[in-house]
């Protein structure tokens, strides 16, 4: 059993520093890629897959006209929310399968993430944030696609506890972060319940430590938050951009914290750093992040 850093609780926030160039218009989806060494994000608007290499871009790989989210493979490759559908590229990037479209036009693919099991889930909402109208899709290892919450509307934040008998999920306006009971054996997720009511900012995307803590990227907050199981906010991480809108836990020791930023609706001259990765050691470890598991 590793021996796990304590929590820092700072008495001020830290600062994330600039890692990349602005090389994002709507940065998400960051995730640390154990086959490559690599952290991949996803560009939503432009339908791109990137691999960064430390501070430079690698690579951008179009997948699609919009992407929301990504996982790796166990036998390499990569699991990709498309457009309206799922789609698995292999370890070229080359397409492998694609599922039928899920949903209709004014809809779109959002956050997604895996459970212990290796299956793959990701919301869909209306392109324009109607109430109600998202949906967190289900892929299991054998392909089949099927519902697993319907009712929501901007589907965020997706992380499971080491365990994988709880989901921790952000649906952005209601302002938490909820907990809902998984049942590993069917995939199902119930009892939605908040575990952490969230300020200074609307909730995004999120990464968990190993300590179980839960850190939440805030759009319209130049912050990311951590929160305890109990709901306490125990670590503020401050970002030079005002659209934060994912994070991720990867590099040396596995206790730098990535986060992603935006553009989306923002002038030429606004937020110069919008777009760019941020990067800061937090100086406690991620929690293991699973792949899918096909």
């Amino acid at each position: 059993m590793r021996t796990l850093t304590p929590v820092p609780v700072p008495e001020e926030a830290i600062r994330a520093a600039q890692l990349t160039d602005v090389v994002t218009h709507h940065g998400e989806g960051i995730c640390w890629d154990p086959a490559l060494s690599r952290l991949r994000l996803v560009d939503v608007s432009e339908g791109d897959l990137l691999t960064l290499d430390g501070e430079r871009l690698e690579s951008r790989l179009d997948v699609g006209a919009v992407v929301g989210a990504w996982r790796p493979r166990t036998n390499g490759g990569v699991v990709v929310a498309t457009d309206d559908r799922f789609v698995l590229l292999d370890p070229t990037g080359a397409l492998e399968w694609t599922s039928p479209s899920l949903f209709g036009p004014g809809r779109r693919m959002n956050d997604g993430g895996c459970d212990r099991q290796g299956r793959f889930y990701c919301g869909s909402m209306d392109v324009h944030a109607m109430p109600g109208q998202g949906t967190l899709w289900r892929l299991d290892p054998d392909r089949t696609v099927s519902p697993a919450i319907t009712d929501l509307t901007i589907p965020n934040g997706l992380v499971w506890s080491v365990d994988g008998t709880r989901a921790f999920h952000v649906d952005t306006p209601r302002g938490s972060i909820d907990v809902l009971e998984h049942d590993g054996d069917t995939g199902a997720l119930a009892n939605r319940r908040p575990v952490a009511h969230v300020s200074g900012g609307d909730p995004d995307g999120m990464a968990q430590d190993a300590h179980g803590g839960l850190w939440v990227a805030l759009w319209g907050g130049s912050a990311v938050h951590r929160y305890s199981l109990d709901g306490t906010l125990t670590a503020v991480v401050e970002v030079d951009a005002v659209q934060v809108s994912s994070c991720a836990f990867g590099g040396p020791g596995d206790t730098h914290l990535y986060i992603t930023t935006s553009r989306q609706g923002l002038g030429e001259s606004e937020d110069p750093a919008a777009g760019a990765v941020f990067c800061v050691d937090v100086a406690v470890e991620g929690a293991p992040v699973a792949a899918f598991s096909a």
